[in-house]
Formats: C-alpha cells, structure tokens, sequence
C-alpha cells in the first residue's frame, strides 16, 4: 500500500512544481498540499475502504482546481493548463471510478461525477460515464432521459439521443415520461433542420447535398413516436401532455388537429378532454384592433372568451355529468376569479359564474368533498355567513364519514359563537368513527377552554382520554397537561402529570413539557427533574439518544451532579439499540469537546 500511495505522490510532482514555478502557489502550500493528499491517499488504498474518504478526496482535488482557477484570474496567467488542471481533472475522474466500481448503487456518487464531466467539457469522458452508469442501472428512466438530452443539447447529436431513447424503451415500454421525451426530441430535431435548411435557403445554397426530408421536415418520426406512445400508454391525459409538447413548435398545427381529432374520437367521455377543450377557447386570436386597445374593450374581450369557455363546460356536465367533470369546471372559474382585473363588471361576472356553479354542482349532488372547504372560504371572504353555515351543514349531510367536513363546520361555527355547538360536536362524534375523531376532540376542548369552567373542561379532558383510540391519546395527554399548566399553575400540572405518568402510550413531547415546566419554577427541583427522565427513558431509552444526551445535561448544569454523567452514559450504552448507538457516541463526543 505505501508503494502505491508513494507512487501517487510521485506522480504529481510535475505538476506541483510547475505551480510553484509559475507563481500560482508558493513553496510552502506544495509541502501542505503534498501533506494532505498524502494523508487523503492513505486513507483510499487500505483494506477498509469508506465512502466518505473517496468524496473527501475529490471535494479537496475540486477545491484545488478551484483555487488555481482564482489564483490564475488574479495573476493573469492562462498557460500551462494542460501541465496543470488536466492531470488534476484526470485524478479526479480516476478516483470517481475506483469509488464507482465500488458503491455501483449509489446513484448520487454517480451524478456527482456526471456534475464534474460537464462542468470541466469532458464530453468523451462523460460518454464513458453514461455508458457504465446505464449499463449498471438501466431501470431508471430518468437517466436515460438524462443522457439522451446531452446528446441532443451538448453534442447536437440526434441520432445519439434517438438510439439512447429506443434502447430505453426496450426496457420501459410503457413509461409516459420516456415518451413525452422522445417526442419532444424528434420536434426539436424537425425544427432544428427546418431553421437549417431556411438558413441555408437565404444564403442560395444548393440544399442537394444535404438530403433534407419533407417527411423529417413536418415532423413525421414524432407522428411515429406518437402513433406508438398512444398504442402502449392508454388515457387522455398522457395524449393532452403530447399535445402540449406539440404546441411548442409552430410547424405542427396539422399534427395537432390530428392528435385533437384522436382525442376526441377515443375519449369523449373523459373530463380532461373536456376541459382543454373549453380552455382552448381562451387561446382563440382576439377579434380586437391590435393597435391600441382599450382597456374597456381588453375586458370585453376577456368576457366574451370566458363565455365561450363556459359554454364548452356546460355542454360537457350535461353529456358528462360526473363529479370529476364538475371539478373541472369549478376550478377553471376559481381560477379565472382569483385573476386581478381593474374592471368590475367583469369581477362581479366571475363572482356570479362561481357562485352558480357550486350551487349546480351541490344541487346535482355532484360536489367532491374537497372543493365544499373551497366554496366555504369563498363564502366567508365575502362576507355570507349565513349562507356558509347552510353549505357547511350541507357539506356533514352529504360526507357525514368524512371528519373533515364536521371540522369544517365546527369552526365555522366556533368562529360564529353559534347556538347548539355541543350537540353538533355529539352529533360529529356519533357520526365519525372512533380512529378519525382526533380533530373534533381537540376542537371541542380548545372550545370548551373558551366559554366553560375548568371543572367542565377537565371533565371534558378526561373523557377525551377515554374516548379516543390509545394513539390519538397521546395528543390529549399532551393538550391537558399544558392547559392544566396555564390555568393551575405548577401544582395543577404536577398533579395531572402523577395523575396521566401510568397511562401508556406517552410520547417524547409530554415528558420534555414536565422537564421544562419545572425547569420553569423559581424553586426547581432536581429530584423531580430525575424522575421525568427516569420516567420518559423507561419508554423511549431504546430509541432516543437525544433524551440520554438531554439528561446528561442536565447533570452538568449547576443544579446537577456531573458524577452521574458516567453511569447515565454506561446505561445508554446497553439500553440503546443498532444505529442509536453510534448517534449517540458521536453526539456525545461532541458534547464533552463543547461542540454541541
């Protein structure tokens, strides 16, 4: 191994000297980097090897070339880089492959070196690197994805791309995003060649020579990818984002029809169609004067479009009426509302379209659960409180399952001060099932905080603890141990604590609250603050490092006994299990070196 790591050093001499001979470094930062690479080879050639010692190398050779490169706009000196950053470059690339050989899985490393080729143009390099890293991974479609686009970008080489995304198809013949990819490469290629041949064209060049294919030209090897796409991958929404990509390009209207036509051939019922169809109104060429407009007539227009639209949505929830059709159409009008316009009338117009629209959509018993907290926030930004209520009562009639819908309107009604809020709150509970009635419980208290006596509060507290399942108690255990803090002082919490401390399950927070409580009194004791850590490592010592680490603290602070320390670190050493124990080694190293 020393023959080796001799052998490296010996290697870089050239280039140390000739650093040193054109000015960029002085002696003395040669003897000190000759040392560090001297302790980073060492560490690469043992038997052991660690992951972390093969980045720690490289990220010092990159900070190197990073400082030479500095070193050199300084100066102004710009020779002998060939001498200098390409045999550093070149260690570089021969340390990521020994790390890559070794750890072939981790896909990060790999990257990293990825990163490194295009950031210094190795281009031939990086071709070897894709190469190894496709061989070795090749069900990751967002790699093939990855070298095809800097074949296509980097090289300009079509038919480069072309053949990386067929080799990946034959891997992942179904995969929506290898497609769209490949399809949008065969258009930039068609568009590239047609700015060629009109480039080409202006300066009266014979084109003959460079078999330039009407077919190429129109973009006919994406109708095949697309012909193809379409036969593997079913669903409008795969089709819409191929349509997308197409309209990029200014040459491919008639492809788009064509793909348009498929679409509403094959998927007449499908809500997706239906609103690009509808928003494919607001795309339409204004009928307006181009020179000057008002802004009267710019919202004029804007109506009109939106009409349209409108009219396309309320063909489509009578030809389809289903709850996923009526969203679409929900949303585009949320969408077009929450657009600032100066013009009133216009806002007033969206308002109105909105409004109705929920009200069809709740009416035909076609309103998803989600879009009803959407109509309730509209409702009360304008002010209709009364209207709210009816929605949100209407919203628990219909989703009754859903604890959602009932947390809703509890805090449209909390929010209300309304009359008959415990018998909603009963009604909420009778309704939802047991797993779900977390949030209602944790309303109902906070409620009760507000306008009932502590004694019914407590009551209430206390009932919470039994009703809900012995995870969701957790949380109220939490809640009442806080409110009894706030509203009894330390005494009351104390007692809730001694009252709840055999009441399994616990969590983390609920102990660490106690601590802190009692780290809060003027006359705090150290002996109650032993027990909360006793207590709290009883349940999580096996699995908390943090809370051993805390304890120990607390041994050390002035009220403590730092001769503890010792036993308390022996204990987590035994109760903690598999990587806990490391984490809590180095945590502690770096507590008693003042670091943490």
């Amino acid at each position: 191994m020393a023959e080796r790591v001799e052998q490296h050093i010996e290697d870089r001499i050239p280039e140390l000297e000739e650093l040193e001979r054109v000015g960029l470094f002085t002696h003395k930062e040669i003897k000190a980097v000759i040392k560090k690479t001297l302790a980073l080879e060492y560490k690469i050639q043992r038997r052991a090897l660690h992951k972390e010692d093969f980045i720690s190398y490289i990220q010092y050779e990159v900070n190197l070339l990073e400082l030479i490169k500095k070193r050199r706009a300084r100066i102004g000196y710009s020779f002998k880089k060939d001498e200098i950053e390409y045999s550093i470059v070149q260690r570089i690339h021969g340390i990521f492959k020994r790390a890559t050989i070794k750890w072939k899985d981790d896909i990060q490393l790999w990257l990293s070196h990825v990163a490194f080729c295009k950031k210094w143009n190795r281009k031939i390099q990086l071709s070897k690197v894709f190469s190894s890293l496709l061989a070795l991974h090749p069900n990751k479609p967002a790699l093939w994805i990855m070298a095809a686009k800097w074949e296509m970008e980097n090289r300009l080489s079509s038919e480069n791309a072309r053949q990386l995304f067929l080799r990946a198809l034959r891997f992942h013949p179904e995969c929506p995003k290898l497609y769209q990819e490949y399809f949008r490469m065969e258009l930039m290629h068609a568009e590239k060649q047609r700015k060629e041949k009109e480039v080409f064209e202006q300066a009266k060049m014979d084109l003959g020579e460079f078999g330039y294919s009407d077919d190429i030209l129109n973009g006919e090897l994406a109708r095949i990818v697309w012909r193809e796409a379409t036969q593997k991958i079913k669903g409008a929404e795969f089709q819409l984002t191929l349509l997308s990509i197409a309209k990029l390009f200014d040459f491919t209207q008639e492809f788009q029809k064509e793909i348009l036509d498929k679409l509403q051939a094959e998927y007449a019922n499908d809500p997706f169609v239906w609103d690009y169809m509808a928003r494919r109104e607001l795309e339409m060429d204004s009928l307006l004067s181009k020179e000057h407009p008002s802004k009267q007539s710019k919202a004029l227009e804007v109506a009109h479009k939106e009409e349209r639209c409108c009219s396309v949505f309320e063909e489509a929830v009578m030809f389809l009426p289903t709850e996923d059709m009526w969203k679409c159409y929900i949303t585009f009008c949320l969408e077009r509302f929450n657009r600032k316009t100066n013009c009133e009338e216009l806002r007033q117009k969206r308002l109105e379209r909105t409004l109705g629209t929920f009200s069809q959509a709740h009416e035909s018993q076609l309103l998803p659960a989600s879009l009803y907290k959407q109509w309730l926030q509209l409702l009360l930004e304008l002010d209709l409180q009364e209207k709210a209520e009816e929605v949100a009562a209407a919203a628990t009639k219909r989703f009754s399952h859903l604890v959602e819908m009932w947390e809703m309107r509890l805090q449209l009604l909390i929010k209300r001060n309304s009359d008959g809020l415990a018998s909603c709150f009963q009604e909420a509970f009778r309704a939802v099932k047991d797993k779900d009635s977390l949030p209602i419980w944790s309303l109902w208290v906070e409620w009760s905080e507000t306008v009932n006596s502590k004694a019914e509060t407590e009551a209430l507290y206390q009932k919470s603890l039994l009703a809900t399942l012995p995870a969701d108690s957790v949380t109220m255990k939490q809640k009442y141990l806080e409110w009894a803090y706030r509203t009894g002082g330390y005494k009351k919490a104390r007692k809730v604590f001694i009252s709840l401390h055999e009441s399994r399950p616990f969590s983390v927070e609920f102990f660490k609250k106690m601590v802190q409580i009692e780290k809060e009194q003027e006359s705090c004791k150290m002996v109650n603050i032993r027990e909360y850590y006793e207590r709290a490592l009883r349940e999580f010592g096996a699995t908390e490092p943090d809370l051993w680490l805390a304890y120990i603290r607390e041994e050390l602070s002035s009220q403590g006994k730092p001769e503890n320390c010792g036993s308390i670190y022996w204990r987590a050493m035994k109760i903690l299990q598999g990587e806990n124990v490391e984490i809590f080694i180095s945590k502690y190293t770096l507590l008693q070196t003042g670091h943490l």
